[in-house]
């Protein structure tokens, strides 16, 4: 999987997960019932948004869903996939596109790319995926030659570029392929009004997707030698990251132009996780909601400088007590702690949980808690991780632990807000404005997204 757009399950909420999902296992579908098996591959979290923003605009058509069959990557579960003519498009842009990132690759003789024999084989199988796109993109009334025409000109583009080239010369002709693939979800729709604004968040698009990119392997390219577009042209990060600010506004204004039916989804991911991908890109956070951040920190920032010593007391060393925030009590114990007192309702003394007279503690047998499940034995449990780790549920669905049997998140989750509830509500029906029962704003949070 690849794609600057990659939501956190928790802040997409139930409702949008399950869209996401839909269309994500569609695109991949889509691809082995065009292209055979290998085609698969090319599954990408950006091609999917073709897809979505199709039936943003038609709405749920019959025969718009189907239901797929298990799968490894779904844990063995079935599940409703998108199913039409927006799954097939995305395919056929996600074939042409990948063909273009193998070629790149192969020019920058990228690992074994840069043994002979494997760089023919590549070159081999982006032709194919050329003309596999084309095909399907033919049958929908796309041209993927446009596609390709970006393609051609960006290796040219590139090969002129120096320092002093504007980095949006670069950019141009991704912003073309997206725009065009973006306008033709209206056509398939059969709104042809929403072409001009989709071409413009394409472009916008496509402009932030070249843009992240060359941020994240600035780095690694500068240590291999490969070319990378601010590198060569100059472009200090602060100025790649006005334009992509300058992106996210552009989308969020072009979306807003566009009519749907229920854009929820397309505005959540358009323009709420787009600006995650951009934070998180720069290094500059990712949800305000974090419950703790990579400092250690609660989601609320840093604290004041100066308040609070390493190690997470920011009680420590004030008051007579050496840490104790509440000063007036007694040394070796705060308000709820051990001494003189005997316990608190937080402490050991017989005032606390278990105390006499004190109901038993909440939790796991607990009064109104499910008795919890005992562990697994080594052996039970070396079969049940056996099985999670062949059917992908370790890394792909919930699921038990396989010897605690408490409940785990998928490794391939990298939640990054823990449980961040930003804009589980947004259902908006018409770009930014409005939710799809008719009434309110897109939001319930106060994420700044800047939508209203």
């Amino acid at each position: 999987m690849f794609g600057i757009v990659r939501p956190c399950a928790h802040r997409l909420g139930e409702r949008f997960k399950t869209e996401w999902t839909a269309h994500l296992c569609g695109l991949c579908l889509a691809l082995r019932g065009d292209h055979g098996q290998f085609a698969r591959i090319v599954t990408n979290y950006d091609g999917l948004l073709i897809s979505v923003l199709t039936e943003a605009q038609s709405g749920p058509a019959p025969g718009a869903r189907r239901t797929a069959g298990p799968c490894p990557l779904r844990g063995m579960r079935t599940a409703a996939v998108a199913n039409g003519e927006g799954a097939r498009l995305a395919a056929a842009v996600s074939l042409v596109l990948a063909s273009a990132k193998v070629r790149d690759h192969v020019a920058d003789r990228d690992g074994l790319l840069a043994r002979a024999p494997i760089a023919a084989a590549a070159r081999r199988v982006a032709r194919g995926w050329d003309r596999a796109g084309a095909r399907t993109g033919a049958s929908l009334g796309f041209d993927t030659a446009v596609l390709l025409d970006a393609v051609d000109r960006q290796t040219d583009i590139e090969a002129l570029a120096g320092t002093g080239t504007p980095v949006l010369v670069v950019t141009e002709p991704t912003e073309t392929a997206t725009a065009a693939a973006f306008a033709h979800t209206a056509s398939l729709a059969g709104r042809p009004g929403n072409a001009a604004p989709l071409a413009e968040a394409g472009r916008y698009f496509g402009r932030l997707a070249h843009l992240l990119d060359a941020v994240e392997d600035q780095a690694a390219d500068a240590e291999k030698g490969a070319w990378n577009p601010l590198t060569a042209t100059g472009t200090p990060l602060a100025e790649a990251r006005r334009l992509c600010d300058d992106a996210l506004h552009g989308i969020r204004l072009a979306l807003q132009e566009v009519e749907f039916v229920d854009g929820g989804l397309a505005h959540r991911l358009l323009v709420h996780e787009l600006r995650t991908s951009v934070d998180r890109a720069f290094g500059t956070g990712s949800c305000r909601h974090t419950a703790v951040n990579a400092a250690g920190q609660g989601g609320f920032g840093a604290p004041p400088q100066g308040y609070g010593p390493p190690g997470g007391n920011p009680y420590g060393g004030h008051g007579p007590h050496g840490g104790n925030p509440y000063g007036g009590n007694p040394p070796g114990g705060g308000p709820y702690g051990g001494g003189p007192y005997g316990g608190g309702p937080y402490g050991g003394g017989p005032g606390g949980p278990g105390g006499p007279g004190m109901p038993p503690p909440m939790g796991p047998g607990g009064p109104g808690m499910p008795p919890q499940k005992p562990r697994r034995g080594l052996l039970a449990g070396c079969a049940v991780a056996v099985g999670l780790f062949c059917t992908c549920q370790l890394c792909c669905t919930d699921h038990e632990g396989p010897w605690s049997r408490k409940k785990r998140d998928p490794w391939c989750d990298a939640c990054e807000c823990c449980d961040c509830s930003c804009c589980r509500s947004c259902s908006s029906s018409s770009g930014g404005g409005g939710d799809a029962g008719g009434g309110g704003g897109c939001c319930d949070c106060n994420c700044d997204c800047g939508c209203s």
